[in-house]
């Protein structure tokens, strides 16, 4: 069994919708797939997500929200009319989204979450209907019916470990073709919660773990896997195979092509994914997979949006103690941190600098008084560059390469990092630097 994730651009309109039936339908091995919300149709289009934002921030606001309601309705009567469907969800759309409204208005976190997961969901109901009409035997299941539950974190779900039995359990002994949509699950209070942003990558993987499938594909508007940013470099060298630690390393730095945590349900399970373009159904496209021979360096990316917090005590090394109390303020404060470089008497966090909103000089302040450092120091607007790959740990010069050439582009480093398991190294440096940095490290390795 093959599971088949099929993102935003590849259900964009009817043209991307029939082209996506046909890979699915001309394959009985692709029993069970997973839908995005309609994406871009042109580079002037909304996606159908941010369509459904802008419903919550005019309920929130105490706007009238009919226009956007009525924008939504409209971005799928269009895709029904090329289709020529023979029934419209037009109504269920607007009554759906109306009752969300009605019943979540004093819960906002829940309400967004609500309001985000339904493009995918219409859909994901959209394209088994069509498929239906087509002579196609096709079920649409929701997260709910397949028993994809999640933690109760808005925004931030997490799957709960007793999912996987539940989904192997509900979808099993169907002969029809499945569809499912992305983005999100239930709490175990039946609230609809969202994966981060992307995360119908997430579902895709939970799914193909739970039914052990032969094979996890990520359909999408590019062929595979590059070693760089292509808006960056131009043409760069595509990566035909990596592992998951790598794809991993290269997602949360940047790489958007597969959400960073949609590997973490396929870690031990041996399940390779295959990242395809759904205009180019029969290119190889780039395999993620658990392990391969080493290869040295496999690409490069850059990601920004990160603050780091400096503090230096004198004696730091001597205190017992002194990192789980830090550990313990961010805890307290719902912060999660990076990377956290450290020397004898000095030690930074970074960290993504959206989590500081609202309580930055709250951190400051509980830091200095809790823990007594003698400087602390904030640097914001800083750019992570992971140079990644598993062949690194025995190359010998990958440091020297990588920081000679950072130098010869003035590119000023602000901290070095490197894992222990040495399939990384991470290097800070400001943000307005991260494009020359990029071609930097991609010249020194790849050109």
């Amino acid at each position: 069994m093959k599971i088949s994730k099929f993102g935003g651009s590849s259900v964009s309109d009817a043209q991307q919708i029939k082209k996506i039936l046909k890979i699915v339908n001309d394959d009985p091995n692709r029993k069970v797939i997973i839908v995005s919300a309609p994406g871009k149709r042109n580079e002037n289009d909304i996606k159908v997500t941010d369509l459904l934002i802008q419903i919550y921030h005019a309920v929130i606001s105490g706007a009238d929200y009919s226009s956007q309601i009525e924008a939504v309705v409209k971005r799928f009567e269009d895709i029904e009319q090329e289709l020529n469907v023979k029934q419209s969800l037009s109504n269920e759309i607007r009554h759906e989204l109306t009752r969300l409204i009605s019943s979540l208005h004093s819960r906002p976190l829940y309400l967004l979450d609500a309001l985000k997961s339904c493009g995918e969901n219409f859909n994901a109901k959209l394209i088994a209907q069509y498929n239906n009409e087509q002579g196609i035997p096709t079920r649409y299941m929701s997260p709910r019916e397949i028993g994809l539950t999640v933690s109760d974190e808005p925004g931030n779900a997490m799957i709960l470990p007793e999912s996987y039995h539940r989904i192997r359990e509900r979808l099993s002994g169907y002969q029809e073709k499945i569809v499912v949509p992305g983005f999100f699950g239930v709490s175990s209070t039946q609230d609809i919660i969202t994966f981060s942003r992307g995360g119908s990558d997430l579902t895709g993987a939970i799914i193909a773990k739970a039914l052990h499938a032969e094979l996890y594909e990520n359909f999408t508007d590019v062929s595979g896997i590059y070693s760089a940013n292509p808006n960056i470099i131009h043409e760069p060298r595509k990566i035909d195979e990596l592992t998951y630690d790598e794809m991993r390393e290269l997602s949360y730095a940047g790489f958007k092509v597969f959400h960073d945590e949609a590997v973490a349900p396929l870690i031990n399970t041996a399940i390779p994914v295959v990242i395809k373009k759904t205009n180019e159904p029969d290119a190889a496209g780039t395999r993620i997979v658990s392990t391969h021979a080493p290869t040295g360096v496999v690409g490069v990316s850059c990601d920004t949006g990160f603050t780091s917090i400096n503090m230096k005590k004198y004696l730091m090394n001597r205190e017992i103690g002194f990192t789980r109390k830090l550990l313990t303020i961010l805890e307290e404060m719902q912060i999660s941190y990076d990377h956290m470089p450290s020397g004898i008497d000095n030690i930074s966090i970074v960290l993504r600098s959206h989590q500081l909103s609202g309580k930055l000089t709250t951190l400051i302040s509980r830091i200095q008084h809790e823990l007594s450092v003698d400087e602390i120091s904030v640097e914001e607007d800083l750019a992570i560059l992971m140079i990644v790959g598993e062949g690194m740990k025995t190359a010998i010069g990958t440091a020297n390469k990588a920081t000679s050439s950072l130098s010869s582009h003035q590119v000023n480093l602000k901290m070095i990092n490197q894992g222990s398991s040495e399939i990384s190294m991470m290097f800070g440096i400001d943000a307005g630097q991260a494009e020359t940095a990029v071609r930097a490290v991609y010249q020194a390795f790849f050109q």
